[in-house]
């Protein structure tokens, strides 16, 4: 019973800190947070000079894995890359450890269910000609496209959505997809790489 008490009383305070240091220390690097924005630990969030984070209320990102039953491997990470980067998540949208990394934009809409893990990019980071490739770092040789994610979408555990790809209102992505075309609205496709499985009313 006292140990009971003792964890609710520790994690009201963890949450309390949270409330605090978690959107002060965003907001000092520039990230645009509306209200109501909830976090779960700390993310690693990271964006340069001329580039753009906005999440909207309700959003809630978890970067403890006592807070999600599935754990996340680790903390949530969001990165603008580029001037002129942007990434923006829609009203009541839960990301669990996930990735968001832009070179371009990555937009994700509201209600939308990003499972523990999940990577979403829209850049390959190093170019694909091979000379020089680890150290190129010249944005004209590595490929990137915009990435969206429409309202309530559900993006099983440890789904990777690739450069370049739209997926549809209320789509489904099973778990450990790795999405690299587009999902029409209201289907629900899984695998590696993720194919059509049927729809969300099937």
């Amino acid at each position: 019973m006292i140990m009971s008490l003792f964890g609710k009383v520790y994690y009201k305070l963890l949450q309390i800190w949270w409330d605090f240091t978690v959107p002060l220390r965003l907001k000092l690097l520039g990230v645009e947070l509306e209200s109501g924005v909830k976090f779960y630990g700390m993310p690693i969030v990271s964006m340069v000079p001329g580039s753009k984070i906005k999440i909207a209320s309700g959003v809630v990102i978890c970067s403890d894995s006592r807070f999600t039953a599935l754990g996340v491997n680790h903390p949530a990470v969001i990165r603008a890359l580029n001037a002129g980067s942007v990434i923006e998540i829609g009203q009541n949208t839960g990301i669990s450890g996930g990735v968001i990394c832009s070179a371009e934009s990555v937009a994700i809409g509201s209600n939308c269910l990003i499972g523990a893990n999940c990577t979403i990019s829209d850049t390959d980071f190093h170019p694909i000609k091979p000379l020089g490739r680890r150290y190129n770092n010249n944005p004209e040789d590595i490929r990137s496209a915009s990435v969206r994610i429409d309202d309530n979408v559900f993006l099983g555990t440890g789904t990777v959505v690739l450069k370049g790809v739209h997926v549809g209102d209320d789509s489904v992505i099973g778990a450990a997809s790795v999405v690299v075309k587009s999902v029409p609205d209201g289907q629900v496709w899984a695998g590696a790489p993720a194919r059509f499985i049927g729809g969300v009313s099937d």
